[in-house]
């Protein structure tokens, strides 16, 4: 049979199924590794069987030469699959995913406005702004209360503009700035800040000390850890109250910055120098053969559950409560905040510059993304990940509900969203640090930087 044939014939018997849908990634696990659950359940499945034996036709007709540039990860064939904005692993929440033709629409997702609900452990910062870093120093707590958090809240609302998180100013210009440290130089120019927007902000409920059971980490920063933090946190400290510098710090800036563009260009070139094709250097014995992804009718049986992947239990889903807590007293208050923000805005900076605020420090407790765009969590278009495990008769109508709705709407872009979203029902809401994804990503195959 002629593949054009088969192709037609493919496309004849059912529909292909397209679109987006979301989905409540549970805590522990990285954006790209839902994608690969999803796909372990969706690859075998009746629902998606005619995408599987389309993109099977397709690939019949390609010639030789496309096929060895097929990278070796891709040569399987398998539902595509997209996120439209990545949530850490500590994390939980809406997860918005794209389905075949679906992840052409993923890049607008990054651009909506999200609501998120985060809990705020103050007397304590980590370098990572959240409960899972490393602790770089621990303040006094006793005089926060109530009123005064909710006073220091009017400072974050409307248009300002916004910190990245400790970790994530880690390098300029290519360089990592405790380089700049180590070397004894001063940071060679402003750490770039962004315009953010938040359009709702409220606590929804103030823990007294005590009455909760989040910590601090038990893992203290080295010496040059807290250092170069001090430092960093300085600059930025200046930038905001917008402190000139002086002739001679002017002086050392431009030569520090004069000596890094010389270092980054001799860089460059010998990067470009050593460019090659990798895949030339792979053995044929490493080539995996393709393998059967078809499971037959929705009676089938599931499949098994897959193997936690390199993106699963990458943290605790709770604090350790069996060990005794990391401070004599009472400890510290914490708060459980609800925002709506725009696209780029990290929670973890507003947890961290939060403490700041009421002349302490705070960490990022949890972390749960209720909605982005018109997706919200307990509703008819957000599945619980839990449910990909009851198997395909569970899952699969709900799925094809989904695609067919987003669909119906002849949506390529997502729908302006509601200002208020639907609070988080979500049953684990620990989340970790929120991170705006730069791109969206495609097949699980690229995982945006965390915020």
């Amino acid at each position: 049979m002629k593949a054009g044939r088969f192709f037609r014939m493919a496309a004849a018997s059912a529909p292909v199924l397209d679109g987006v849908f979301g989905i409540n990634k549970p805590i522990g696990m990285s954006s790209a590794q839902v994608i690969r659950d999803c796909q372990h359940h969706f690859n075998p499945s009746a629902l998606f069987k005619p995408m599987i034996e389309q993109e099977a036709a397709l690939r019949s007709q390609e010639s030789n030469n496309k096929k060895k540039r097929r990278g070796y990860g891709k040569r399987d064939l398998r539902v595509k699959m997209g996120h439209g904005g990545t949530l850490d692993p500590l994390a939980t929440g809406v997860l918005i995913l794209g389905v075949g033709k679906g992840t052409k629409s993923l890049q607008s997702f990054l651009d909506c406005t999200k609501t998120y609900e985060t809990v705020v452990l103050f007397g304590a910062s980590t370098d990572t702004y959240d409960r899972v870093g490393k602790i770089l120093k621990k303040t006094a707590y006793d005089h926060i209360t109530r009123p005064m958090v909710e006073e220091a809240l009017n400072s974050f609302r409307g248009k300002f503009q916004q910190m990245p998180p400790l970790y994530s100013a880690l390098k300029m210009e290519g360089k990592p700035l405790y380089e700049y440290a180590r070397e004894g130089k001063p940071i060679p120019r402003e750490i770039a800040t962004r315009e953010v927007e938040v359009t709702e902000l409220e606590m929804v409920e103030w823990y007294e000390p005590g009455t909760h059971s989040h910590r601090w980490p038990k893992e203290e920063a080295t010496n040059f850890e807290r250092s170069f933090a001090e430092q960093v946190w300085k600059v930025e400290k200046d930038q905001m109250v917008n402190k000139k510098l002086t002739p001679e710090e002017e002086e050392a800036d431009t030569k520090a910055r004069t000596e890094h563009e010389s270092f980054k260009r001799k860089a460059d070139e010998k990067v470009d120098a050593l460019v090659y094709d990798k895949q030339n250097k792979r053995k044929k014995a490493n080539v995996q053969k393709e393998v059967p992804m078809m499971s037959g009718a929705l009676g089938d049986k599931p499949p098994a559950a897959p193997r936690p992947g390199k993106g699963s239990n990458l943290i605790p889903e709770t604090p350790d409560t069996d060990s005794s807590p990391p401070w004599d007293d009472k400890g510290p208050p914490a708060a459980r905040i609800r925002m709506t923000v725009t696209s780029g805005f990290y929670v973890r900076s507003f947890c961290h510059d939060l403490g700041t605020k009421v002349a302490s420090s705070a960490v990022m407790a949890e972390l749960c993304r209720s909605r982005q765009g018109d997706f919200v969590l307990g509703t008819s278009n957000c599945l619980e990940f839990s449910e990909l495990a009851k198997g395909e008769d569970v899952w699969a109508p709900k799925i094809k509900a989904m695609l067919e709705q987003w669909n119906s709407k002849g949506q390529t872009t997502p729908a302006k969203p509601a200002v208020r979203a639907k609070q988080n029902i979500s049953p684990s809401a620990v989340e970790s640090s929120e991170t705006p994804a730069t791109e969206a990503v495609v097949d699980g195959e690229k995982e945006s930087v965390a915020a």
